[in-house]
């Protein structure tokens, strides 16, 4: 999949074990690192958690 600035996602798993985000907290694509399988996310929370695609992190549209 694919992702572009401003679209919006929702968490459901992710590998950081020090990050406050739960399944389900939603936030805006800042940027997508295709190469990288990298997303960069604004949380709704104030978080700015990246999240690695190909190492366990998933996210779906909210």
């Amino acid at each position: 999949m694919t992702y572009k600035r401003g679209d919006r996602v929702a968490l459901v798993h992710t590998t950081d074990s020090h990050t406050g985000l739960t399944e389900g907290d939603e936030g805006t694509v800042r940027r997508y690192d295709a190469n990288l399988a990298q997303l960069s996310v604004d949380w709704d929370s104030g978080s700015t958690l990246s999240l690695l695609l190909d190492d366990g992190d998933e996210v779906r549209p909210a």
